[in-house]
């Protein structure tokens, strides 16, 4: 049976070719899994969902909510602000 997401990444892109592949069923482990991968650095190949590669822009979509919950926690820890201070000041949902 197939998951229902598989992302297809690398780490450590500079040295290292072989791509690695994460499967989840749950759509929010996968976007946890891509805020990792963003803040790490790793090279993101591509976003499958039941088999399929996802559209552009639901691929664009899924980045742009993982990347507003890294600026989200850094804003956070940087100016020591609540999650609610951030989305109102910054407009960044945690």
């Amino acid at each position: 049976m197939l998951a229902k997401f598989a992302i297809n990444y690398t780490v450590f892109p500079e040295h290292n070719k072989r791509v690695e592949t994460h499967h989840t069923d749950d759509p929010v482990e996968a976007e946890t899994f891509l805020v990792q991968l963003l803040t790490s650095g790793a090279r993101i190949h591509s976003i499958m969902h039941d088999g399929v590669p996802v559209e552009p822009h639901q691929f664009d979509r899924l980045l742009k909510v993982a990347a507003t919950r890294v600026a989200a926690e850094l804003i956070s820890r940087s100016l020591h602000m609540d999650y609610a201070e951030v989305k109102h000041r910054f407009g960044f949902a945690s």
